[in-house]
């Protein structure tokens, strides 16, 4: 019976009073927004400069200049690469455990 004794116009009208004020601080929301990013534009405009030349280097003249400790490094790289050269790791953690850990030696200063 209580199902009868609720008056469903309020009812709905509250949820149409409550979605329409979410709605509505959405869109102030998007309009704060779209009038900041105008603003911010407007003043960006009068700051722009040219951005700095990058140099271009070519390949082989990079080549040219790099010493010979970079070249045998890279020689040993690939070669240590291609050849499937390097460590062999067991995969196997060790974790050796402290009969006292330090937290307890704080907490009890007796040991």
């Amino acid at each position: 019976m209580t199902v009868l004794s609720v008056d469903w116009g309020v009812a709905w009208m509250l949820a149409g009073i409550s979605v329409a004020t979410v709605f509505s601080i959405l869109i102030i929301l998007v309009l704060v927004l779209q009038i900041f990013s105008l603003l911010t534009k407007g003043s960006s405009k009068g700051t722009t400069s040219q951005p700095a030349a990058v140099p271009v280097v070519s390949k082989a003249a990079s080549l040219a200049t790099a010493s010979e400790e970079d070249k045998a490094a890279v020689a040993i790289a690939l070669y240590l690469y291609l050849n499937n050269s390097h460590d062999v790791e067991s995969g196997v953690l060790t974790i050796a455990q402290e009969r006292y850990p330090a937290w307890h030696a704080v907490l009890n200063p007796t040991l």
